[in-house]
């Protein structure tokens, strides 16, 4: 095993102010992809419905060059990762828009799919003190609020080389002294719990499959699921989802049906991660196919049983935007911006429609009784949550975005391929 090594470190400020390490007064925290409890959901208030390049913009910083990950915001500071050139680069920003400093994770940037993404895909995490990084590259790396690096570690190094079409985007979880990874691509199948103050292995779990071709290649990222004393990791991909406890890794149950074998296509891959919710998890697919919404309290493999099974739908999963669900109402934004609204626990469909007509890369958030829908050329839809379809507003940055939304401090942070924006009062 390859032991973490020191990472080189640009300094942009010769300070960080210390109420970066404890949660804002003002607001929430955004501490990782899909926000504190994985799920897209704020309860910050005053949040804003309308804005454009020039309206209730409180700030925007040109960045050095594009990305799809989501911004990292604790306190009164906001982490991102970008391309760089040829680089991968980890960016420490203030909430006053100010660039504080950046650090060079690892180099070899890939562009993937022409305009859609590159290695700085992967999400940051932070618990206020640390932020955690992982590039395309799979160099994973720890720093200090303030820049200082911890340790890092190539994966590719440790546990074999990725065979994956469009890169390693998956983002870690971040859950106590833990990170816990999804490694899922031809050459490999791997779940792991890493110690998140050293990089070290805690766990590792090779996870079987019968997937060929290109379903062997996951983008998704790997949720938790806890509710009383059931604590599970919930990992995406290769034709199944699989619960593992978080002791040791060891598989609780497995579902697949995702990519179903009587008409099985060789190009399904998942990007969509799962949703968590008490007492049942709400499951995608891709490219049009089934939505399983299964119980977590199950037992061995469900696949062929109704055991296990709470409601399904055969088609409209959403193909990149994880599943949102606000007040019982689960929402799947389809990858061309058409809307589903369903009773999370039946199954129950109340609309289907189409809101902004272009590709939608991002997964959808909510907070102050809104839910916003990014868009890939930088608009966004901001729709009521309920029985009854109801867009609020569009708004449009022109500057394309694959980036999910960031939500803290009273503001919508939105990273395009340009800038990062501070959007709200």
């Amino acid at each position: 095993m390859n032991a973490p090594r020191p990472v080189h470190v640009a300094l942009l400020a010769f300070a960080v102010s210390s109420a970066a390490f404890v949660p804002s007064a003002r607001g929430e925290n955004w501490p990782q992809w899909r926000g504190a409890k994985l799920d897209g959901v704020s309860h910050e208030k005053g949040l804003p419905e309308h804005w454009s390049k020039t309206e209730n913009i409180a700030w925007r910083l040109p960045l050095p060059g594009p990305a799809g990950s989501t911004p990292a915001v604790w306190g009164d500071q906001i982490y991102l990762t970008s391309a760089e050139g040829s680089d991968l680069v980890l960016l420490a920003v203030s909430t006053e828009g100010k660039q504080l400093w950046k650090a060079v994770v690892a180099d070899h940037n890939q562009p993937v799919r022409g305009d859609e993404g590159n290695f700085a895909s992967p999400s940051p995490s932070t618990d206020g003190k640390h932020v955690w990084t992982l590039m395309g590259t799979g160099d994973l790396a720890c720093f200090t609020a303030d820049g200082q690096p911890v340790w890092k570690v190539n994966l590719q190094e440790r546990y074999g080389k990725f065979d994956i079409q469009f890169g390693m985007t998956s983002t870690p979880v971040l859950d106590g002294d833990r990170l816990y990874l999804q490694l899922l691509h031809s050459k490999g199948a791997l779940v792991l719990a890493l110690d998140k103050a050293t990089g070290n292995e805690i766990w590792k779990q090779t996870r079987k499959s019968d997937a060929r071709a290109e379903c062997e290649h996951s983008y998704a990222s790997p949720i938790l699921y806890r509710d009383g004393k059931l604590e599970l990791l919930l990992t995406h991909g290769c034709d199944y989802i699989v619960a593992h406890r978080l002791t040791d890794g060891d598989e609780v149950w497995r579902c697949g049906g995702l990519n179903p074998k009587g008409k099985y296509n060789p190009t399904l891959r998942f990007v969509a991660s799962p949703l968590a919710l008490p007492g049942m998890v709400l499951v995608p697919s891709a490219k049009n196919g089934p939505v399983l919404a299964l119980d977590p309290t199950s037992k061995g493999d469900i696949s062929n049983s109704t055991e296990g099974h709470i409601w399904s739908r055969e088609h409209n999963t959403p193909d990149v935007p994880s599943p949102l669900v606000v007040d019982g109402l689960a929402y799947l934004c389809r990858e061309d911006g058409t809307l589903l609204c369903l009773d999370a626990r039946t199954g129950e469909e109340f609309y289907v429609k189409r809101t902004h007509s272009d590709r939608h890369r991002a997964s959808p958030v909510y907070g102050d009784g809104k839910i916003y829908l990014t868009a890939r050329d930088g608009t966004v839809t901001v729709v009521k949550p309920g029985k009854q379809f109801e867009v609020l507003s569009t708004n449009s940055l022109d500057e394309a975005i694959s980036s999910s939304p960031a939500i803290a401090n009273g503001r919508i942070y939105l990273r395009t391929f340009e800038a990062l924006y501070a959007i709200g009062k």
